[in-house]
């Protein structure tokens, strides 16, 4: 077999479909750094089979595909195909049968890659043992990489005999050696597993034998159990043709108490109609009575309300009146201490009078006295002066005393609206506080004449 062309479609750098012709003779690859030289080859192993992603300088199978440039969008997928020359027939048996072999490698990002062998899918290990027993492939010595001939020359002798092996062409056999070890090894896992199902296979066939006995048994059994149920059944019938007759005789019996309880319905239900036809009136004059009853309930608690009212007025008059009757004795005995100073100044004017008829002679003394009277006048001014607040505050106190009757009368002619009783009482306590309002103004009509005449007589 000789490799004839190598095609890329999208690997690495190649983003364009290229075809490298691998002709008679050496055939060299030349070019600058960064062209895609190691490309070419990390292609050729690529489609050999090679798995590891270090071996093709990425961390993941999917960097083969083109990455994208800055004027070329990324690519989905990478192909590489590489035709080989059969003509001698030196291709395994199950790709013998062409003169030509295409083996093409296709990877999709995020599907995983494919091999394809003349059009067919096959899969990875058949790619490796077809390169296997041509005595290459992605591992073969034959692909020189940059420093690997540093490490055949300082490589151990595990790894030259590898090497030899390749250069001697039974690599491939050794690749056999290893699968059929491998389906050896399966091989004997099956039967030993097959002993297993061999062991379990008794298992259940004795199981199976003892539940023949069983069901044999069960139909013996089975027989019995039907002539005993024959039986059983027959003279469950007899006693069921006696109980039907016995149970015809209570029916007519039934029917003869339904026909008889019938007759009773259809007089309760003529009762229950007469019943029915009374019952309207007399749920007519209970609602009525209840109403009635509700609204005299209602009138009794307005009623105490109100009496309550009353009481309450009452007893806020009474409190007045007290106060009123303090305030009337404290002015008549305001009006009895007035009474004495008009006393008192009635004296002096007598004794005024007496002294009077010794005027002529006594005028030197008059003057004398004129300065202790100017004495006493300035004492009855401010005497005089503590009478006038002495009115002010009676004023003040008549003015309030005023208001409360005010008061009072407001209060009184609600209580005359709210109820008669309240009324009359609120009456009685009207006159006696007019009497004791006519009282308190003759009181403070004679002390004003007091007063006037306490002044002219000064």
């Amino acid at each position: 077999m000789r490799f004839s062309r190598l095609r890329l479609n999208g690997f690495k750098s190649f983003v364009d479909p290229i075809d490298l012709l691998i002709t008679d003779g050496l055939t060299g690859v030349v070019g600058p750094n960064g062209c895609g030289k190691s490309n070419l080859l990390e292609a050729l192993r690529w489609v050999m089979g090679e798995n590891r992603p270090k071996s093709m300088r990425g961390s993941g199978m999917e960097d083969v595909i083109f990455a994208g440039a800055a004027t070329r969008p990324t690519r989905n997928f990478a192909e590489v195909s590489i035709h080989i020359d059969n003509t001698n027939r030196l291709a395994p048996s199950t790709f013998n049968n062409q003169d030509t072999l295409e083996i093409v490698r296709r990877i999709t990002r995020d599907a995983g890659s494919a091999y394809k062998a003349n059009g067919k899918d096959v899969r990875a290990r058949d790619i490796q043992m077809l390169f296997a027993d041509a005595s290459t492939g992605s591992h073969s010595p034959s692909l020189v990489r940059q420093g690997q001939i540093a490490e055949l020359i300082n490589a151990k002798p595990k790894s030259r005999r590898r090497i030899l092996e390749e250069a001697a062409g039974i690599s491939g056999l050794y690749q056999r050696r290893h699968e059929a070890e491998l389906k050896l090894n399966a091989a004997e896992q099956n039967l030993a597993r097959v002993e297993d199902v061999l062991e379990q296979l008794k298992n259940q066939i004795n199981t199976l034998a003892r539940q023949a006995k069983q069901a044999i048994r069960y139909r013996e059994i089975s027989e019995q159990l039907r002539v005993s149920e024959g039986i059983l059944l027959y003279g469950r019938w007899k006693e069921a043709n006696e109980s039907s007759a016995h149970a015809s005789k209570e029916l007519t019996n039934c029917v003869k108490l339904a026909a008889d309880t019938q007759l009773k319905v259809i007089q309760a239900t003529k009762e229950r109609t007469i019943s029915e036809n009374k019952i309207p009136p007399l749920r007519e004059e209970e609602a009525i009575s209840a109403a009635l009853l509700q609204r005299l309930r209602i009138q009794n608690d307005s009623l105490k309300n109100e009496s309550e009212r009353a009481k309450q007025n009452i007893q806020t008059l009474e409190t007045k009146t007290i106060q009123l009757g303090h305030d009337i004795s404290r002015e008549d005995s305001l009006n009895q201490d007035a009474e004495d100073t008009l006393r008192k100044l009635e004296d002096e004017q007598a004794k005024l009078n007496t002294e009077f008829n010794g005027f002529d002679e006594r005028l030197l003394e008059a003057e004398k006295n004129a300065r202790n009277a100017a004495d006493i006048l300035k004492n009855a001014e401010a005497k005089f002066d503590e009478k006038n607040e002495d009115i002010a505050r009676l004023s003040a106190r008549y003015q309030s005393v005023q208001r409360l009757i005010q008061d009072a009368e407001k209060t009184l002619r609600r209580n005359e609206e709210e109820t008669v009783k309240a009324y009359e009482l609120v009456v009685l306590s009207d006159k006696t506080l007019n009497q004791a309002i006519y009282d308190f103004n003759q009181s403070h009509k004679n002390q004003t004449i007091i007063i006037k005449k306490a002044e002219n007589a000064e």
